[in-house]
C-alpha cells in the first residue's frame, strides 16, 4: 500500500502542476494532497508543524490566486467588466479553443496567456472604456494572472521536490 501511495503522490504532483497553469484543476491543493499521501505511508512521516505550515501556505496561495488577478486589473485602472472579461477570456482560451480543435501555439499557450489579456480588453471596451484604459486593464489582468501562476508553480516545485526526494530516500533505504 505504501508504494501505491507513493506512486499516487507523484501522479498528484504532476496533475497539480498542470492545474497550476490550467484553470479548473486545483493545482495547489492537489500538490498539498501529495504530501498527505506520503505522510499516510509507514515509510515517510512529516512533522505536524511542517504539514500545518505547508497547509497554511497552500490556503494563502489558493486565496491569493483569486485575489491577485483582480487586484492587478484594478491596480491598472480596470473595472468589473475588465475582470469578468479576463475570466471569460481565460475560460475561452483554455477550454473552448482546444475543444474546437483550435490550438494556437504550443499546447494552447496562446490561449492560456492571451485569453485573459484579450478578455480584459474586450470587457473594458464593452464597458465603454477608451483604448488606453482598456489596454492598461488588460495588462494588469495579465500581470495578475502571471503572478498567481508563478506563486502556484513555485509552491508545486517546492512540494514536488520534497515528494521526489523522500521517495528516492525510501527506495535507497530498501
Amino acid at each position: 500500500m505504501d508504494y501505491f501511495l507513493m506512486i499516487l503522490a507523484v501522479i498528484v504532483v504532476i496533475i497539480g502542476f498542470v492545474g497550476d497553469i490550467i484553470p479548473g484543476i486545483p493545482g495547489t491543493p492537489l500538490t498539498y494532497l501529495a504530501l498527505l499521501l506520503l505522510h499516510w505511508t509507514d515509510k515517510i512521516q512529516y512533522s505536524a508543524r511542517f504539514l500545518v505550515v505547508t497547509g497554511i501556505i497552500c490556503v494563502v496561495i489558493t486565496i491569493l490566486d483569486f485575489v491577485v488577478p483582480v487586484w492587478g486589473t484594478k491596480r491598472f485602472g480596470g473595472t468589473k467588466a475588465g475582470t469578468r472579461g479576463s475570466t471569460i477570456g481565460l475560460i475561452v482560451g483554455v477550454i473552448v479553443l482546444p475543444a474546437l480543435g483550435i490550438v494556437l501555439g504550443p499546447f494552447g499557450l496562446f490561449g492560456i496567456i492571451g485569453g485573459p489579456f484579450l478578455g480584459a480588453y474586450i470587457g473594458e471596451k464593452t464597458g465603454g472604456a477608451p483604448d488606453n484604459q482598456a489596454l492598461r486593464s488588460a495588462f494588469g489582468s495579465f500581470i495578475g494572472f502571471l503572478t498567481g501562476t508563478f506563486m502556484k508553480i513555485v509552491y508545486t516545485l517546492v512540494i514536488g521536490f520534497y515528494v521526489v526526494k523522500d521517495i528516492i530516500v525510501v527506495f535507497l533505504q530498501s
